[in-house]
């Protein structure tokens, strides 16, 4: 494969670039160009960069078609958002004010119920993983303490601690303590000779 150098100090340029780049499929990039500008076979870049031959020759061409401007790295596209950036702020502070009567008594919201509460009120569809994915990227996080109900009530709780006729101290004081009366006449010594 041999193509030439389009701009007189290319190769230079292509060499300061290898030299300065830190990403690996980049620097590869420029060093299919380079080797092809000095007249490498196919086969031969191939090995040295342990590259595809399709990698090695879309890079090559592109330089020739080109330029070094066609290894200019181009923006991932991606989908497009479902919900507008206030569409997605107003679910966050939806999900983060917990849950309403509309959520059938729940305590706390799952990622489930982030599914269902975008489908409903929002009208878009999200998978499990998506729903995730947007309560990550708003810092939101599934790690979390063991939820609260919102009905609990720490005095009753309390109270009922010290009304429980199984926790109370009278209780406590009544079962017996000392020691063991099973019968056994096993020395303690014992146990560890049987090992």
């Amino acid at each position: 494969m041999h193509i030439d150098e389009r701009n007189t100090g290319d190769c230079d340029e292509l060499n300061r670039r290898i030299r300065g780049e830190s990403d690996a499929a980049q620097r590869d990039r420029y060093r299919a160009a380079l080797l092809a500008i000095e007249g490498h076979e196919t086969q031969t870049i191939m090995t040295m960069l342990a590259r595809s031959r399709g990698f090695v020759q879309r890079w090559a061409y592109a330089y020739r078609d080109g330029g070094i401007e066609a290894f200019a790295v181009q923006p991932c596209g991606g989908s497009e958002a479902k919900l507008e950036a206030t569409e997605q702020a107003a679910f966050i502070a939806r999900f983060q004010a917990g849950p309403t009567d509309a959520d059938g008594g729940r305590c706390t919201l799952r990622g489930k119920d982030a599914v269902r509460i975008l489908a409903d009120e929002y009208g878009v569809q999200y998978s499990l993983n998506g729903a995730y994915k947007l309560l990550h990227r708003h810092g939101l996080s599934c790690l979390k303490p063991r939820p609260r109900h919102r009905k609990n009530d720490p005095q009753a709780m309390t109270q009922w601690l010290t009304d429980a006729p199984l926790l109370s101290s009278v209780c406590v004081r009544n079962i017996p303590t000392g020691v063991s009366k099973s019968g056994s006449r096993t020395k303690r010594a014992s146990v560890n000779k049987a090992r």
